[in-house]
């Protein structure tokens, strides 16, 4: 069973910054597709950045040009950089894995942007 660990979330205002992270026990983390993903209360959970193995990303719209996905496959943690950060981004944030046969998720990180 793979395990994934989100942590950095946290309270921030408006135009602020956070970093994510997700801490994983996956033995063979390098070959996987990495993902965050967020919930807002009443709303689908939505895609926001993945990386590939080669470490190909992509991002929801909202995402670009403010959160940046990166990984270090040294120590099996992907993380994601979050720069003016808005209302909207407001939202549990989860860390995936996608393990080709089944995916894993996290416990998901709270992310409240407020003044």
């Amino acid at each position: 069973q793979v395990q994934l660990v989100e942590s950095g979330g946290g309270l921030v205002q408006p135009g602020g910054s956070l970093r994510l992270s997700c801490a994983t026990s996956a033995s063979l983390f390098s070959i996987y597709t990495m993902g965050w993903y967020r919930q807002a209360p009443g709303k689908q959970r939505e895609l926001v950045a993945t990386v590939t193995a080669d470490g190909s990303t992509n991002y929801a719209d909202s995402a670009k040009g403010r959160f940046t996905i990166s990984r270090d496959n040294a120590k099996k943690t992907v993380y994601l950089q979050m720069i003016r950060l808005k209302p909207e981004d407001t939202a549990v944030y989860y860390c995936q894995l996608r393990g080709g046969v089944r995916n894993f998720w996290g416990q998901g990180t709270q992310v409240t942007v407020s003044s």
